[in-house]
């Protein structure tokens, strides 16, 4: 199935209603609809170098990664990708879709989730994985990260350290350090190479962005 082929464009208008209908209010600003729409157009960067790999599994995943979508500090956060999964299970039967790609879809969803540790065993997983952490880094990703940080009240910055460059990195307290204690890890975690070239692109962004914020907070 070609990536811009009518039926495609009909599964991908499926997928984000379903998604839609399943978050019934609960997606935020960091999970909304563009955030799926950005994760697809992602994966779809990706596919141009994997031709083999199965474009309606990635799409159907990239659009149910999130069905179930708990806080960061949610003490059942890396359970929500399973729920997901199980979710898209059950409903993904009545739109027609192909059962025999029901595992696929699942698997790729279940192990999209950084919190949850599930190594993608396939070619799409992987695909839908980078294309989610991709989301996560450059300027859309440090968009996300402030929004995250102020709805769990953590702080923009140390005060007079923004760099940590004398005290122990805490992005529980900063949202500053979470550049360096996550998102500056995502690059060398990329499951593609393809992944790894983008991630390593928009993680230059950030890097530039901590050092001209952290320049202007202390006023040097």
């Amino acid at each position: 199935m070609q990536q811009n082929s009518p039926e495609l464009q009909e599964w991908r208008a499926r997928f984000a209603a379903l998604a839609l209908e399943c978050a019934a209010g609960d997606l935020d600003g960091a999970h909304d609809a563009s955030h799926l729409d950005r994760v697809w157009r992602t994966a779809q960067t990706l596919l141009a170098d994997y031709p083999e790999a199965d474009v309606l599994v990635v799409l159907a995943a990239c659009y149910l990664h999130d069905l179930v979508n708990l806080p960061k500090n949610d003490p059942a956060r890396a359970t929500a990708s399973r729920r997901s999964a199980e979710l898209a299970r059950q409903r993904l039967p009545a739109l027609g879709f192909p059962v025999e790609k029901l595992d696929a879809v699942a698997h790729a969803i279940e192990a999209h989730s950084f919190s949850a540790a599930i190594t993608p065993r396939t070619l799409e997983a992987q695909i839908v994985q980078d294309a989610d952490r991709l989301d996560g880094l450059g300027l859309v990703g440090l968009a996300r990260m402030f929004y995250v940080g102020g709805k769990m009240g953590t702080g923009l910055a140390h005060g007079s350290d923004p760099l940590a460059t004398a005290r122990p990195l805490d992005d529980q307290a900063y949202s500053l350090d979470h550049i360096v204690v996550k998102l500056a890890r995502l690059p060398g975690m990329m499951q593609t190479a393809a992944g790894r070239r983008l991630g390593e692109q928009r993680l230059a962004v950030l890097t530039d962005f901590r050092n001209a914020f952290a320049a202007e907070w202390s006023g040097t």
